[in-house]
């Protein structure tokens, strides 16, 4: 599209007229990052940080920060350029504006198993050996890809999507406008298990799991239901690929859970919390609203709200970096503390 378009279409986006300055309405082929982009295509600069990359990237479009030595910077290189608050967001804006994922049309293949007990909404899109099993309520516009099994009595809510391979357990609740990458299960079995003297009794999970409203869970990802009640996952929460979210789990709206992160049974995590890669949480540990964990924080108790916390088990991040510092002294601290130990015991006395 030439670049007085995109600047229409994100200025309806936004929902106000977008500053700008086009020496040549060009036409734009594609989105790339800065240092890689081409004639054609358009990049981003989130700040003055980067303000070296406009001198070398070849890229025909800019999205720039209000930031005039940077759009000064631009025009000299008769680099077109957008103003926009956040650019990373305009960026992330425009990429959906050149590119959408694949979707299924709406169809229902040949193959698909479809209790007559299903409840289909309009303009669905099933794939290849789909199976949805007695009492399943499927919204308007939800695409499921081939090879997706959805159990009995659950729902997806309007515009979701369910990819390849992926399972749904029974009684699972998905809201609308879901992402449910490949290989993902929600609603398995919780991890529950009663110790006796021969071993351990299997108790039923009985539960179910609710994801909210535009909730994401990546590739190969397990949300596990509960012996009774619901594990629950907030809207606008995204889980990353191979993350574990135990029984009972309740996760607030707009959380970021990256990849391996795992959470046992009775976890809660307040709204906008953010877990890092490799994140594990004990049985019922609680972290706060906007708290954020960094990568293998191992949290055993309570976080608060707000804190940012490191290391295993966890402890404030301030502290960590202080431990950190000292940590590579250790073997030098050793040394000292045996010379001290030696002279306290009276065998290494100064000569006189």
């Amino acid at each position: 599209m030439k670049i007085s378009e995109l600047i229409e279409k994100l200025s309806a986006i936004i929902g106000q007229p977008l500053q700008s300055a086009v020496s040549e309405d060009a036409e734009l082929t594609g989105v790339a990052a800065v240092d890689d982009a081409i004639t054609g295509q358009i990049s981003y600069i989130e700040g003055a940080k980067f303000a070296a990359q406009i001198k070398t990237t070849a890229a025909s479009a800019l999205i720039l920060p209000k930031d005039a030595a940077l759009q000064a910077a631009a025009s000299d290189r008769n680099i077109a350029w957008i103003e926009a608050p956040e650019p990373r967001l305009m960026f992330a804006q425009a990429i959906a504006l050149f590119y959408q994922p694949f979707r299924l049309a709406p169809s229902i293949h040949p193959s698909a198993v479809i209790d007559p007990s299903v409840q289909l909404g309009a303009d669905v899109a099933i794939g290849a050996h789909v199976v949805l099993q007695a009492g399943v309520r499927v919204g308007d516009r939800v695409c499921i890809h081939p090879n997706v099994v959805v159990y009995p009595e659950s729902q997806l809510g309007d515009r979701t999507v369910l990819h390849a391979n992926s399972v749904i357990h029974e009684r699972t609740q998905i809201g609308a406008d879901c992402v449910i990458h490949a290989g993902a299960v929600i609603g398995s079995e919780g991890f529950g298990f009663v110790p006796t003297r021969d071993g351990w009794y299997k108790m039923e999970q009985s539960g179910y799991v609710v994801l909210e409203d535009g909730v994401e869970v990546g590739c190969n990802s397990t949300v596990d239901r509960p012996a009774v009640g619901e594990t629950r996952i907030g809207r606008s929460t995204k889980l990353d690929n191979l993350v574990h979210i135990g029984h009972g789990c309740q996760i607030g709206q707009a959380c970021a859970i990256a990849a391996q992160v795992g959470l046992a049974g009775g976890v809660e995590v307040g709204d906008r919390a953010i877990l890092a890669g490799q994140v594990g949480a004990a049985n019922n540990a609680k972290i706060g609203a906007g708290a954020i964990a960094t990568s293998k924080t191992g949290v055993h108790g309570t976080v608060d709200a707000g804190q940012v916390v490191s290391g295993y088990p966890a402890v404030d991040h301030k502290i960590y970096l202080k431990s950190s510092a000292i940590y590579s002294r250790l073997p030098e601290m050793y040394q000292t503390l045996k010379r001290l130990q030696r002279r306290l015991e009276g065998g290494d006395r100064p000569k006189s």
